[in-house]
């Protein structure tokens, strides 16, 4: 990004060298504009995740296997644009008032709004070159995305570290995310279904969709903060590939987060993707999609109001088994009842709030890990911690790619014609069994490998705050 992100200035800002009180009390405003971020970022990123694959199969008429291919090999190889990312802004030097994060998350937004707009659009050519077309803009979309990403994630580390004022923050993101997941789940299709010809239609509905985005993502730079002091020495290096494996393997909450989030995030993406499928063959009609999204997102909205109360009293691991155990049986029966709308809504709505609940503790998760690893090695590196944490989250979106698209080719799906009995059983093990098994399995993770109890984050942080590590004093 260089140094033209110096360029964005605002005032008011903590010299990146001060820190005033690392535990810092945050705004209600403070708080609504770090949520409005991740708000911004569902209106291009949650939109591709939803509907590009059909995008791909229905109005491009490339085929389901090939598609799986694109959405996996695109994903894993933008896992490894996260590092890069991560790396260039903990190297950055010259920091300007603006800090170290926020602008670089502005500047990047705007380029990933443009290129969401290219990748919904289709050019009349020979389908080889749709193919390559596909790959090269989504490839293209992905960097983009982890430097929008990237130090929108980071940010929450540098704003407090304040046990309490972190699940509140991670609770306003997740909020931001589900209420952009609520926008696009409903208003995307009615908005595409105005125009006759949907290769028009995905283009211009992606393009409101991302205006939007970057719109939310100018409230989150505009209002938000970087209180926690990000570079105690004074000097920025860029991050080797072995600086990365260490920061990986020698932080153990962060590596559970890591192996946690391949299987909740790709739990949630391929919901997500067979929603629109689901909805229009095993229910018989597209119509249905809107208004099963606003239930279920909008009850979701509303569930995770809960996540500061049940922290306060249970803790972050306990509040995400919870969610993960419910989701279990929920998604579990939703798969062995016999297909009915109703109990359908009412379990798959369940099922998501359930989800919800630990994809929300996760980002107070994330916090806790830059911290822990600051504190253990005494180097802190929020870059390339996060681009970590984010590589999983790509890994998870290339699963869920797999299994969609995966499914959709292996069980003999044929677009916009009757499905048989095999694909429609498909599509509902995609949508319902896949969560399930693994949501299992990051429960498996988080209670076997998670050793961060709250107490134990509340000693490390009043080290931290004192300048001491585990082995001594920060430099």
């Amino acid at each position: 990004m260089g140094n033209s992100t110096n360029n964005i200035k605002d005032n008011n800002v903590e010299n990146n060298n001060v820190t005033q009180n690392e535990n810092v009390k945050l705004s209600l405003k403070e708080k609504i504009s770090y949520g409005f971020g991740d708000f911004g970022n569902g209106f291009m990123f949650d939109l591709g995740q939803a509907y590009l694959t059909k995008f791909f199969i229905d109005a491009c008429g490339i085929g389901a296997g090939a598609v799986a291919g694109i959405f996996s090999i695109t994903k894993i190889f933008d896992a490894f644009m996260d590092p890069l990312a991560g790396s260039t802004i903990d190297g950055r030097k010259n920091i300007g008032s603006s800090g170290k994060f926020r602008p670089v998350m502005m500047i990047s937004s705007i380029i990933l709004a443009i290129l969401t707009v290219v990748t919904f659009t289709m050019p009349n050519v020979s389908m080889t070159t749709k193919i390559i077309y596909a790959y090269a803009t989504y490839m293209i979309w992905g960097v983009m995305y982890s430097f929008t990403n990237v130090p929108y994630g980071s940010l929450a580390s540098v704003m407090t570290r304040d046990v309490e004022e972190r699940s509140e923050l991670a609770t306003f993101r997740q909020a931001g995310s589900l209420g952009a997941q609520l926008i696009t789940g409903v208003a995307f299709v009615p908005l595409l279904m105005s125009f006759k010809n949907p290769r028009i239609g995905y283009p211009i509905a992606a393009g409101i969709m991302a205006l939007i985005g970057v719109i939310s993502f100018y409230i989150c730079f505009r209002n938000t903060r970087e209180h926690v002091k990000v570079n105690r020495s004074g000097k920025s290096e860029k991050a080797t590939a072995k600086d990365y494996v260490r920061v990986v393997f020698t932080n153990r909450p962060l590596l559970c987060l890591i192996l946690m989030t391949v299987f909740t995030i790709s739990a949630m993406n391929t919901n997500n993707q067979m929603m629109i499928f689901f909805c229009q063959y095993n229910l018989g009609s597209v119509g249905f999609q809107p208004i099963i999204n606003f239930i279920m997102i909008g009850c979701s909205v509303v569930g995770i109001s809960l996540i500061p109360k049940m922290v306060k009293k249970f803790g972050k691991k306990k509040t995400a088994m919870i969610g993960f155990i419910v989701g279990v049986i929920a998604n579990g029966l939703n798969f062995i009842l016999p297909t009915n709308i109703y109990s359908f809504i009412i379990l798959v709505t369940i099922g998501y709030v359930a989800l919800a609940i630990p994809n929300g503790v996760t980002w107070a998760f994330v916090s806790d890990a830059i911290d822990y690893g600051e504190w253990h090695t005494g180097i802190r590196k929020e870059g390339i911690t996060y681009a970590a944490f984010n590589f999983s989250r790509k890994i998870a979106q290339s699963v869920a790619a797999l299994v969609s698209a995966g499914v959709l080719g292996l069980t003999g799906y044929v677009a916009n014609a009757e499905q048989s009995e095999t694909t429609l059983l498909g599509i509902k093990g995609a949508m319902t069994l896949y969560p399930a098994l693994a949501l299992g399995m990051a429960a498996i993770i988080v209670s076997l490998l998670y050793n961060l109890p709250d107490d134990k984050y509340r000693r490390i942080a009043k080290d931290l705050e004192d300048g001491k590590w585990e082995n001594g004093f920060l430099e």
